[in-house]
């Protein structure tokens, strides 16, 4: 009976609420919670307040992070003491009279809004003096009204604004703004993008109470400067300037200028930097097009750091279409974006052909220090300080951090024309340093129980070894020498390099960056070329027709599986059957792109699709020897290598090495060289010892597990030891 009741209830025909008027307060509290979003708007609204003042100097007190203080002063025109009693009323503004002025407004407030609002979500106290005035006047206000008359008080050129207590009245907002560091961070930040926007006003940001400032810029007539005194050397040296120009009615009427991040900057995230009519907004549109370009023209440094500043027709820009202005809406967006997008692009292409490396300055090392000892003693300081005794059969030659100490200081190197070097390169360190997290992957068991297997073979004490070892130099086209503490090891790079490579995709899986080849490269063309390669006879014909369908079913496999490796790997097959990206497993390094036949044929032929952790290992492996440092397929030009560049001779890549044919090696004087073979031969294997002192190494012991099979299979030997050589020589 009772449930019939309710259903009746139910079904009766409620009545539809009645619409009320808010009061105005609530309105305004609102209203206000859409302007005043968090401290950082705030701030926003006031400094944007006194740049449309003629502000030469801008200073920024938080406390808080702006919930308990923002105290924002300049050194503007002011306030009339006339203005006062209606400053804070929502809609008073001295920038606009009539809405047709939109379409031709310059300064960067216009609705009236930003103060009023804060009065309602804040304790809000302003003082200021105009010209000419014997003192100023100070005011405080409520709800948009003053609460008292402006008081006469002393008072510096400008206006001073102080907002207490921010969002006192609204509980839920404020819990919410409980990290007081990231709402400061997000304030400085935006000081900085301000700085170096409007290089002809100071600005200066710190915490209340602190001495110093943490954000501090001094006009200047150079922007490099600005960006520089802000944001560091290293990023103002990584700049390159960019400009575009477009003067057709028909199309688009804008100026851009900027600069922005070449290869040598590398970042966690992207750092854009937007002024469009002087004002500071957000483009998610250009954003993205510009992230594009540099995902595929630099991914290596495929987070850049950009600062743009584009001027166009005021009648082209709506301000009005987000409530803190943080967005505009621009007349032919899309074409603006495509031509600013090409523009850069161009400059990125032009400036990747050639690198610039900077040359650090470096210390005297300890081991320098004892080497120089005598000289020190026959001119003792007048502090009277002495070095510390080192026992001479503990003494060691070089150290990680005195690069002047490695094998090429003992070389005289032969130049070869373009091939010449500076000789202040060996005393370059490797700026390249891994910026991903290694040990963000995919949450996948099967890739967490493979990197737990590395974790569990890892060798505890040649682990502290790679970590602190000092790269010496080759000692031949496998073997590196590494110097240890008093100890000498010999190490195989290629394994080494081989077994980095497959732990650093475990550890990327499905997070890399993409090498967008120059050209794609048919699938089937590839495997093709491995299987003769293959051969015991390339020449021969028989086999062609066994290798085309061999290659056949291995692209259509690799077709299907197209979406698994590219989602994982980073490795896309397009539609039409042609490699067209890899992935970028170390920063800084390329593989030899002449192995690329040899992996993609170990793709088709020995990947187990059908089990997961196997599938992925195999992947991995493979990746891990396609990436590996092998010695280049061109022989090695240097001493007796040399005899294979005469020419009259053809070269056979058999994969393990090169074989020539000397039938006319009679007729032909040994001093004939294939100089280009030769320069190219020189090129290929001077970048690949760069890359192993200053790519291998470097990441050797920054992320290297290195497994115990290694500590026996010749992977790493010790070859001399200082105590050693001390009493052999000593018996001498």
């Amino acid at each position: 009976m009772e449930m019939e009741m309710e259903v009746e209830e139910e079904q009766v025909p409620r009545e539809p609420p009645k619409i009320h008027r808010l009061e105005e307060s609530v309105v305004n509290r609102i209203a206000a919670g859409e302007v005043i979003q968090r401290p950082v708007s705030a701030v926003k609204e006031l400094v944007e307040n006194s740049l449309d003042a003629r502000s030469s100097s801008i200073n920024v007190v938080v406390k808080d992070g702006g919930l308990k203080l923002i105290q924002v002063s300049d050194d503007g025109h002011g306030i009339r003491y006339e203005d006062l009693p209606i400053l804070c009323e929502r809609h008073t503004t001295s920038k606009l009279s009539a809405f047709e002025d939109l379409q031709s407004i310059k300064s960067m407030g216009f609705r009236g809004e930003a103060l009023a609002s804060m009065t309602y979500v804040a304790h809000v106290t302003v003082t200021t003096i105009t010209k000419g005035q014997l003192h100023g006047y100070r005011v405080s206000y409520k709800d948009g009204v003053m609460e008292h008359e402006p008081k006469a008080c002393a008072a510096v050129k400008g206006t001073q604004i102080m907002i207490e207590n921010l969002f006192y009245n609204m509980s839920a907002r404020r819990k919410t703004l409980q990290n007081s560091a990231d709402d400061y961070s997000k304030i400085a930040d935006l000081l900085s993008r301000f700085a170096i926007h409007h290089i002809s006003v100071s600005f200066s940001c710190r915490k209340h109470g602190a001495a110093r400032a943490d954000v501090s810029s001094v006009a200047t007539l150079s922007r490099i400067d600005a960006i520089r005194s802000v944001y560091g050397v290293s990023v103002a040296r990584s700049l390159m300037k960019v400009e575009a120009l477009d003067k057709d009615p028909s199309s688009s009427v804008f100026q851009m200028d900027g600069f922005i991040s070449n290869s040598d900057y590398v970042a966690k995230k992207i750092t854009m930097v937007l002024f469009i009519n002087d004002r500071l907004v957000d483009c998610t549109a250009l954003k993205r097009a510009l992230e594009i370009v540099y995902a595929a023209t630099l991914p290596k440094a495929s987070k850049p750091f950009i600062y743009m500043s584009i001027i166009l027709p005021p009648e082209h820009v709506d301000v009005n279409v987000h409530p803190t202005k943080r967005e505009v809406s621009l007349l032919n967006q899309e074409v603006i974006i495509e031509k600013i997008q090409s523009v850069v692009e161009s400059r990125l292409r032009s400036s990747n052909e050639t690198q610039t490396f900077q040359e650090q300055t470096v210390e005297p090392s300890s081991s320098c220090q004892m080497v120089s000892s005598k000289d020190s003693n026959r001119n003792p300081s007048t502090s009277g300080s002495k070095l510390q005794k080192v026992p001479v059969h503990k003494m060691v030659r070089t150290d990680s951090l005195d690069p002047a100490g490695r094998l090429h200081i003992y070389l005289q190197a032969e130049s070869r024309g373009h091939l010449e070097r500076n000789p202040s390169l060996t005393a370059v360190r490797s700026s390249v340093r891994q910026r991903r997290n290694p040990k963000e992957t995919a949450d996948l068991t099967s890739i967490q129980e493979l990197i737990a297997e590395i974790d569990r073979n890892c060798h505890p004490g040649m682990l502290d070894i790679v970590r602190h070892c000092t790269y010496i130099g080759m000692a031949d086209d496998v073997f590196a020498v590494l110097q240890h503490d008093t100890h000498l090891y010999l190490a195989n790079v290629v394994n080494l390099s081989k077994e980095l490579m497959y732990q650093q995709v475990l550890r990327r899986f499905a997070h890399f960056n993409a090498i967008q080849l120059s050209s794609p490269a048919p699938v089937k063309e590839l495997i093709v070329l491995a299987l003769k390669e293959g051969d015991t006879n390339p020449e021969s014909t028989e086999n062609d027709e066994l290798n085309e369908k061999i290659a056949e079913m291995n692209k259509e496999l690799l077709e299907q599986r197209a979406d698994l490796i590219e989602e994982y790997f980073s490795i896309h097959i397009d539609k039409d059957g042609n490699l067209s990206r890899l992935p970028v497993i170390l920063d800084q390094y390329t593989p030899d792109m002449d192995r690329v036949p040899e992996f993609v044929l170990c793709l088709g032929n020995d990947v187990d699709w059908e089990e997961e952790k196997k599938c992925f290992q195999v992947i991995s492996a493979a990746l891990g020897n396609f990436y590996a440092m092998h010695p280049p397929m061109l022989p090695n030009p240097s001493g007796d290598g040399l005899q294979f560049y005469r020419k009259g001779k053809s070269f056979r890549n058999t994969g393990e090495s090169l074989s020539c044919n000397t039938a006319t090696d009679d007729v032909m004087t040994e001093d004939e060289i294939e100089h280009e073979l030769v320069a190219e031969a020189e090129t290929a294997w001077a970048q690949r010892e760069w890359s192993i002192q200053h790519v291998l190494f470097p990441s050797l012991r920054l992320f290297f597990k290195l497994p115990n099979s290694m500590a026996t299979n010749g992977t790493f030997v010790r070859v001399a030891s200082l105590e050693k050589l001390y009493r052999i020589f000593e018996r001498c």
